[in-house]
Order: C-alpha cells, then structure tokens, then sequence
C-alpha cells in the first residue's frame, strides 16, 4: 500500500529544493522533458492503446461516457502539442522572483513584493494523458513540487509518460529528486485531500462530480472549475457566414472539451436565423429548443438555443444559467461586444471568436494546469503566474517601529516601481 504521507513528505522537500533551483537548470530540465518523449512516443502510444482497449467495453456498457474516451485516446496531434507546449515553457520568461512592487518606505527602508512558488500541488485528473506533461511542465518552470493522481482508464499511458520525464530529469545532476511523483489508488486521493500540512493547493481536472467531490472533501484551497456551460449569443448585426464559422468550430472541432459551446442564444431581430440553424444541422449538430436544463455540458454534438428579446436578456441568461467558463458575442456592434463583455461574469468574454481558443497554449502559456472558475488568486486558462504567489522582503538599515510610533522617523511611502 502506498504510504502517502512519505511521498508528500518528500515533495515538500523537493518543492524546498526547487525553489532556489537556477533559471537555466530548470530550462535544462525542460529541454530533456521534451526530447525524451519525443524520442520515446511510440513507447507512449503503445501504452495508450492499452489503455483504449481496456475503456472501449466500459463505453459500450455506459460506464464510461464517449465523451471521456475521447479525451483518453492520445494521437499525433496531442502529441505533437505535448511536445511543443514543454519547449515553448522553457522559453517562457523566469515567473520566479519577479520584482512586482518596490516602494522605499524611509530611508535605507525598502519593501519589495516578489513572486515565489506555491509550493506542493496536488493534481487529480481524469482521463487526459497530456496533463502529466503539461503540469510537470508548468510545475518545474514555477519551482513547485507536483502530486500527480490520473484516472484508473489511463493508468498505463500516465506511467509511462512519467516513466520517461522522470528518466530524463534523473540525468540532471543538479536537478532535486521527487518534484513530479504520482499515485494511482483512490484512497491516494482521500490520503491527499486531507493532507494539508504538506499540500498547498489541490487543482481538479474533470468532470462536474469529480470536482465537487474535491471541494467538498478538503480543507486545502482548490483551483478548478465544475461545468463547462459556455454561451454564443448571435446579436441582431451578426454576419451570417461569420457566426456558421464560429458556432461550428466552437461545438464540432472538440465536442468533449470544457471550452465547447453548449448554448446559443440568438437574437429575436436577426433575420438569418433559419439559415443559420440549418448550417450548423449540416454539421450533424442536433439542436434543442426546450433543454430539460439551460445548464448542461453536453460533452457531444448537442447544441441548446434560445431566441431572446435583446442584448439585456442574453446577458442575463449567461449570467444565471452560466458556469462563468466562457462566452461570446457575435455581432458587428461594438458597442454592443463592449457591454456583452463588461456585464457577463465569466473568466473569458469573447467578440467574434470561437469559445475554444480558452486555453493555456493558445493563449501562449506554453499548457495550462487547468481553467479557473474562481475569483480569487487565477482565473480562466491557469499557466505560470497561477502556479506563484508573492512573498514581501523588506530591507533595512537597523530602524525600529518605536522611532516611527514615537515621530522621530517618518514614512514616505515612495514607489521605485
């Protein structure tokens, strides 16, 4: 049986070694990341297709939706964005010790706000092959220590693709040990929600259950969201061929991923819309025009919509029946765009553009560990700078509170940054 408490243990220490550990040495790191499993794929895919045989009878018995064996299957294109999101980390600018504020309090009297990591992460996943790489990734570049918890329909692709970081990391002399461990057993899972002493924040990828599960389950502060209920509104000017485009690529280019379009409001005064909604029936998208629920992630090729009065209502049914994923508005007015995109809460408001562009390596974060819902800390696509937060270092010159208490010293409070 696995003894958590010892693995947690030891990515504490790692995640205290780490933190110290040279720009250069963790680039070095990467760079091997990435050339390992490169050179070593076919080894990875072959893993994988174990995995795949062993889900598809699941699927067949419903145990496993098609949506989630979708996201198991690893092929060339999420293997080449593997790759490529390690090496463009690795080109990503230092996040550590990132001067964010210096103000001169007195004299000799310097306060500075800099960025540090976190410390140790705990990541449960599922059913995602490319989040060991990604997160390893992430983790390694912002100097934390990494707990990895994958799906059981994954086991196999997920050693192996830890196997060959692991293998490559271990040639790095400078390089600590233990900074990317994983466990595989559910009680790892309750073992790592309880173990606030050496876990620092706990990051839920998956679906709606198992998030909940996790925040209900744990004192640790957690990073995530819980539905992907995002939301294209085709406003009154939209151009016809331009909201066939988006709505397409947003709900048929990967049905299955959170940043997939589930509802599409339409505006009463757009005269295109039979059109519209027969294009995107060419693209064998089945629409609902009465959905038991407005806030459901079909995960497939089905598409709620709704005609609505104006742009007020549109916002206000993003609002209430939104997961606050992400969510946007097609039109030619910009005016328009503006309003939609100041009054609707979500962590990604988008103008003209397809729902699936939230995420970490489009938006040039190299990978993401995952899309924060939360409004604290990191929101929507989380990269480097939500895996740091800040420490104060204040340096002086021998003062003492009692000479400013007492007015024989005085604060003038001068920003140098």
């Amino acid at each position: 049986m696995t003894d958590f408490i010892e693995i947690a243990k030891r990515a504490k220490q790692a995640s205290l070694a780490i933190a110290s550990l040279s720009e250069n040495i963790k680039n070095i790191a990467l760079i091997a990341m990435a050339d390992a499993i490169e050179n070593e794929k076919e080894k990875i895919f072959e893993a994988n297709k174990v995995d795949l045989e062993f889900a598809r009878p699941l699927v067949e018995s419903g145990e496993l939706s098609k949506a989630t064996f979708n996201r198991l299957k690893l092929d060339e294109n999420k293997m080449r964005d593997m790759i490529a999101g390690i090496r463009e980390i690795a080109q990503l600018p230092e996040p550590i010790n990132k001067k964010l504020l210096v103000r001169e309090l007195d004299k000799d009297l310097t306060l500075y706000k800099v960025s540090c990591p976190i410390g140790v992460l705990g990541i449960v996943f599922e059913a995602r092959p490319d989040v060991i790489s990604q997160i390893s990734s992430l983790a390694i570049k912002s100097s934390n220590a990494v707990i990895l918890k994958g799906g059981k329909e994954t086991t196999n692709t997920n050693k192996k693709v830890l196997e060959i970081i692991n293998g490559a990391l271990n040639k790095i002399e400078e390089f600590p040990k233990d900074v990317v461990q994983q466990v595989f057993s559910r009680d790892d899972v309750g073992e790592m929600l309880k173990c606030d002493k050496y876990i620092n924040l706990i990051i839920p990828r998956g679906g709606n259950s198992l998030v909940k599960f996790v925040k209900e389950n744990t004192k640790i502060p957690v990073l995530g969201h819980a539905d992907g209920i995002c939301h294209i509104f085709v406003d009154e000017s939209a151009d016809l061929v331009t909201a066939e485009k988006i709505i397409i690529d947003a709900k048929t280019q990967y049905p299955s991923a959170c940043n997939s379009v589930e509802t599409l409001l339409i505006h009463e005064n757009f005269d295109k819309k039979d059109e519209l909604l027969a294009a995107l029936q060419l693209e064998e998208i089945k629409l609902i025009d009465n959905p038991e629920s407005w806030a459901h992630e079909y995960g497939d090729k089905i598409l709620a919509f709704k005609t609505v009065k104006n742009l007020d209502e549109a916002i206000s049914h993003i609002n209430q029946y939104g997961s606050g994923h992400t969510d946007c508005i097609i039109t030619k007015n910009t005016e328009n765009a503006e309003e939609f995109m100041n009054k609707v809460d979500s962590a990604g408001v988008y103008f003209n553009v397809s729902t699936r562009f939230a995420d970490g390596f489009r938006y040039g974060f190299g990978a993401e560990v995952g899309i924060s819902t939360n409004k604290t800390h990191a929101r929507g696509p989380v990269g480097l700078e939500g895996l740091t937060i800040y420490k104060y270092k204040l340096i002086g010159n021998g003062q003492i509170v009692s000479d400013y208490v007492e007015g024989r010293e005085h604060f003038h409070h001068k920003d140098l940054k």
